[in-house]
């Protein structure tokens, strides 16, 4: 059996809080030994297994990792037992079981990040009394996460409990400013999670996310259509164009104009796949109409809604979409691009949208 003792030390170490350094004054060794059973799992002197169990408060057989397959399957039943009694609604016994699991087994990063979500009350909402009191705690867990667990989403759900420290605390944009660095999917509902639902500031973000997801839905759903392999491309069309059509009829109504964002995502993207695949010229430009007079309704709406307009030039970066799609299509060096642009009908039908 390979033993990596290496990582056991560097994922115990980190565990207790101390640095190499620190490690090292207490077996009286020195820093580089330490860092050398760390980068190149160089065994310990057999004189500093007792103590480094001693330290970190394991046995041997966890220091050394023979037990990790036995431990990683009880961690895993934990976990399901506690995700269980969750969905069942046995909040105050999942409670109780991630606390002893936590106490079990300290350093798993997974049993940490459970156990630290469920003492906050959650992820959503505002328990501001809750996260001030286990700050210093909630810290330490989250600093043990980002600095040895690989996971990515263990790790990035404790990038939230930091900027949902750091927003209790009154440091809103630090808070804000550290969830920008997620992916842009993640990010903006991280930053809505971390206001109180009866806040300007969540109102603002609900809001926005509501847009981006009708992008997001409204493409997806498209694209389910798009890359059926049983659909010949005049179904397609058809299909596609249907569920286009069903965003704008709901965009009529009032409260729901906002659905001209789903419109035009779903004429844009069946454009542009119209183009590459080379498409008839006459679908090509019934489509791309349609894509305009979405992108017109957008503008148009955006007008009256500051949030629409901030999305709009973020994307953008202007709030004329027509002009920014129009340079675009006029000067891409796609082959299909190029080509439609040999055809006066197709050049006549863009030059109409011009400004």
């Amino acid at each position: 059996m390979e033993l990596n003792i290496g990582a056991n030390i560097k994922r115990l170490r980190l565990a207790k809080g101390f640095t190499q350094e620190q490690l090292a004054n207490l077996l009286s060794v020195s820093t580089a030994a330490v860092s050398k059973w760390e980068t190149k799992n160089i065994y310990p002197d057999i004189t500093a297994l007792f103590p480094l169990a001693e330290i970190f408060e394991v046995s041997m057989d966890e220091l050394l990792g023979y037990d990790q397959i036995k431990v990683k399957a009880d961690i895993d039943k934990l976990i399901s037992e506690y995700q269980t009694l969750k969905v069942n609604g046995n909040f105050a016994e999942a409670s109780k079981l991630i606390a002893s699991a936590r106490k079990k087994y300290p350093n798993d990063y997974r049993i940490m990040n459970a156990y630290m979500w469920d003492k906050a009350g959650g992820k959503a909402g505002d328990h501001t009394e809750t996260l001030l009191k286990n700050q210093k705690e909630f810290t330490q867990i989250c600093n043990c996460i980002l600095a040895g667990c690989t996971q990515e989403n263990l790790r990035i759900e404790a990038i939230n409990m930091k900027a949902k420290l750091l927003h209790t605390g009154g440091d809103t944009e630090g808070a804000l400013e550290i969830l920008s660095q997620l992916p842009d999917l993640q990010a903006p509902m991280l930053k809505e999670a971390l206001f109180g639902k009866d806040t300007f500031e969540f109102r603002y973000w609900n809001k926005r996310n509501c847009y981006g997801l009708m992008n997001v839905t409204a493409i997806k759903h498209a694209r389910i259509v798009w890359f059926d392999p049983l659909l010949s491309i005049a179904e397609k069309i058809e299909r596609i164009e249907l569920i286009a059509e069903t965003f704008s009829e709901t965009g009529q109504k009032k409260d729901f104009e906002f659905f001209c964002i789903g419109e035009q995502a779903i004429y844009s993207l069946l454009a542009d796949m119209l183009t590459v695949g080379g498409a008839s010229v006459e679908d090509v430009i019934r489509i791309r109409e349609k894509e305009f007079a979405a992108m017109e309704k957008m503008m148009r709406l955006a007008e009256s809604d500051e949030i629409l307009y901030e999305c709009i030039e973020k994307t953008y970066k202007t709030n004329d979409m027509i002009a920014w799609r129009l340079k675009r299509l006029l000067s891409s060096p796609h082959t299909q691009f190029a080509k439609y642009r040999e055809n006066p009908e197709y050049m006549e039908m863009l030059s109409g949208w011009k400004r």
